[in-house]
């Protein structure tokens, strides 16, 4: 490498160094290709949607729009049940969403058996 890479866009290091196409800052280990536009290296924003394909953000109210069978649970989650203040989160087997339940407690469900109330 004939040239000085730029410095860090991150962290604004000096010690960025070549590794294949891609640089490289040791100190904060972010990884750029120089030769993308800068609004390549923002990620995406994460888009979900309930079962009508509603918009689904943080602190919403949903409406649960099956019968939910739950663990240890006799009755389960009924259709119909309003949960309040839902949190999105990146959850394991579309488990995308974070809520207490009336009467079951804490737990994840899928955005595909939820609508927006």
């Amino acid at each position: 490498m004939d040239q000085t890479p730029p410095p860090c866009p991150k962290c604004s290091s000096a010690y960025v160094y070549e590794m294949g196409a891609l640089l490289v800052c040791p100190e904060c280990a972010h990884e750029w290709n120089p030769t993308a536009p800068a609004d390549a290296d923002e990620t995406p924003e994460r888009v979900v949607k309930d079962a009508v394909g509603n918009v689904l953000a943080d602190g919403d109210s949903v409406i649960v729009v099956k019968d939910l069978r739950v663990k240890g649970s006799p009755t389960g989650i009924k259709s119909g049940t309003k949960v309040r203040g839902i949190r999105l989160v990146d959850g394991v087997d579309g488990h995308d969403i974070d809520c207490k339940v009336p009467g079951i407690g804490a737990m994840q469900l899928k955005s595909s058996v939820v609508k927006r109330a």
